[in-house]
Parts: structure tokens; sequence; C-alpha cells
């Protein structure tokens, strides 16, 4: 089989993410953090983290994160170390997203696009894989520098990159 993706949503990506999964299992392994109801009051939050944990820990290779616009999941996931998520509703970000920047986390709004549209854009991300070229491979380092010095790793890096 596949890639090990971590799948999350809540109320507003709900039924989304149960027409990728079921699509998706096809491929790859499914990790599915929830919510496995529909809940009109759960919170984007907290599927976020679950997903961003698994991919930080490597239990999942990559995750996908639906909410309603893609932005509240995006922002939460971000503030888990490691984890890069992007927000993601065209297929060159989908796949450009990784190949340049190692994005490993894919939010989706499941009121701003439809199924078919998703699956490609999954299809894209899942398939990309870092390009390793070495302006890439610095801007990511200048990236995990700023990641490490918001924890209190480091001096926090100047313009240019220098310190």
């Amino acid at each position: 089989m596949g890639l090990r993706i971590a799948l999350g949503a809540d109320h507003g990506g709900f039924s989304l993410k149960e027409e990728l999964r079921s699509w998706l299992e096809r491929q790859h392994e499914s990790l599915d953090v929830g919510a496995h109801t529909f809940d009109p009051v759960d919170d984007y939050p907290d599927f976020a983290e679950a997903v961003a944990r698994a991919v930080a820990s490597g239990e999942a290779d990559k995750g996908i994160l639906v909410c309603g616009s893609g932005v509240g999941a995006c922002i939460a996931a971000n503030k888990v170390p490691g984890v890069r998520a992007c927000l993601c509703h065209d297929v060159y970000s989908a796949h450009q997203g990784v190949e340049h920047d190692d994005m490993n986390v894919m939010c989706l709004g499941a009121r701003v696009i439809g199924v078919e549209l998703a699956k490609e854009l999954v299809q894209a991300f899942v398939e990309a894989t870092f390009s390793g070229d070495e302006r890439h491979r610095r801007r990511l380092a200048k990236v995990l520098a700023l990641e490490r010095q918001a924890l209190g790793g480091g001096p926090p890096a100047t313009p240019g990159g220098r310190r």
C-alpha cells in the first residue's frame, strides 16, 4: 500500500472528509482522527492538532485537514512544531507546496471546493515529493530556523539569513 495519510475534519468538513477517506483508501492507508460522526458543535483545533501530531511524530507520512474554509484548521495545525500546513484550493499549490516547501499537511475548505476538485488536490499532494534542490533546502532550512527560534532554540534570523 502507499502512504499513511492522517485525515481530520470538523463538522464543516465532515462530509468531504468521509468521501475523500473512502476514495483515498483505494491506494493508501488512512489514519482517521475524526470527526467520526457529524457533530455541529465540534471544534476544528481538536482535529487539526490530532492530524498535526500524527504527521510531526511520523505516525503518518502526510496529513489532510478539512473544515469549512480550511483557514482555521491551517492556522491551528501550524502551531505544532514540524508541521508545514498550507491551504490549497488549486492543483498547482497542492503539488508545488510539497515540491518546493516540503508541505506535509494540506488543508481544504469544504465550503469552497467540491468533491472532484478535492480529489484532484489530494492526488497532487499525495503524489508530490520534496525536490531536494539546493535552493529549496536552503529556504526550508531558514523556515526551520524560524521555528527553532520561536521555540527558544536560538537567536532570531536577520535579513539575508545572517545571524
